[in-house]
């Protein structure tokens, strides 16, 4: 410590050269940028692994039931090739395309709605409110009824419909871009279109081409075939890991479009993408399966809640979807003696209250209109 006189007072003016300096205050904010993608949580892990036990063990019984029981022991020793060669041959070409049909329908349209309902801030966001399986069932119809099939299976009419219904939505919601609502309403537009569409196709085709139509429109996994099951695995195995990349920037597109650009994503760029690949995999899942009901709306928001995160995680919802097949399908085959009813019917029954949830939830909370 110093003092000396202060200049023309005859005070003195002491000094303590050791006190520390005080800066100055910074004020910082930090955005609450979503976690990196690589990290997991560990519920979300326990609910991942936990849904992908419940869907083998689902996969086995499936696989187990027909006219001939069999032991599930015996169902994975053949599904891995280790078992007798009898039960191979019935597990391999008579079963196990069924079952795989139910899995990966279940997964793609899982993964599907949780991308939608991600990009677009909304929960009652899927392919079946929104004219993709919609525009699938037109197609279909249409060349059913009226021949206009070119020579394309119901497989390939079915893909050409979602890509086209998909299409058409994202052009009708550009102006200057495009937002999670006007994605939305749009739609629904499309998707109400469509249904009237094939409503009039229905009734204007002879009773045997609606009733062929009417099988696939449910949704329907029986008579599944290996040549089925081929394009959807292929597409799967591209889509899916993709999806899986863009998982860091969908986290950082939920602060809001204008966060996300000054974070430096290319929201309309990342928005297409998405979509091209949600539409991508309900075109295909319904082109093998036909529009199954709900599992797309309902299995996103299942697991979201188990896994008690912000948005609807994609690997959870495949795996729920999947298990939400699977199982809707063994109801299906046993709920009533002697008779298979299409999946669809069973995952409408199921997926109904769901929906009804979302939107009383969505009026409570100031949101449903």
């Amino acid at each position: 410590m110093t003092t000396r006189l202060a200049p023309g007072t005859g005070r003195s003016d002491t000094t303590d050269r050791t006190a520390p300096r005080r800066s100055a205050t910074r004020i910082t904010f930090r955005l609450p940028v979503p976690p990196v993608s690589g990290v997991v949580r560990p519920r979300l892990l326990a609910v991942c692994l936990a849904l992908t036990a419940v869907a083998f063990l689902a996969f086995c019984v499936e696989t187990s039931i027909g006219e001939i029981s069999l032991p599930l022991g015996d169902v994975v020793r053949a599904v891995f090739g280790t078992g007798d060669p009898g039960t191979e041959l019935i597990v391999h070409e008579l079963r196990l395309p069924r079952a795989l049909a139910g899995l990966l329908v279940g997964i793609a349209f899982g993964v599907s709605g949780a991308l939608l309902q991600t990009v677009t801030h909304n929960p009652l966001a899927s392919p079946d409110l929104m004219g993709v399986t919609q525009g699938a069932g037109t197609a279909v119809v249409a060349g059913i009824v009226l021949g206009w099939d070119a020579g394309l299976s119901t497989q390939g009419l079915g893909l050409l419909g979602a890509l086209t219904a998909g299409l058409l939505v994202y052009v009708l919601a550009w102006k200057g871009g495009t937002t999670g609502y006007r994605i939305v309403l749009v739609g629904v537009g499309v998707s109400w279109i469509c249904t009237s569409a094939t409503d009039y196709l229905m009734a204007r085709g002879q009773r045997f081409q609606a009733q062929a139509a009417l099988g696939w429109l449910v949704g329907n996994l029986n008579g599944r075939t290996w040549d089925q099951i081929g394009p959807l695995a292929l597409t799967m195995a591209v889509l899916v890991p993709a999806a899986l990349l863009l998982g860091r920037q969908l986290r950082v597109l939920q602060l809001g479009d204008d966060v996300a650009r000054g974070l430096g994503t290319r929201v309309q760029f990342l928005r297409v993408a998405v979509l091209l690949i949600a539409v991508g995999l309900v075109a295909f899942g319904t082109a093998t399966a036909g529009p199954v009901a709900f599992v797309a709306l309902a299995a996103p928001q299942v697991a979201q809640r188990l896994s008690g995160t912000a948005f609807p995680p994609p690997v959870a919802a495949g795996l729920t979807g999947a298990v939400m097949v699977l199982v809707s399908d063994l109801v299906a085959r046993k709920i009533i003696p002697d008779t298979e009813l299409p999946v669809g019917v069973v995952t409408g029954v199921l997926g109904a209250p769901v929906l009804l949830w979302l939107l009383v939830r969505a009026n409570r909370a100031g949101s449903g209109g």
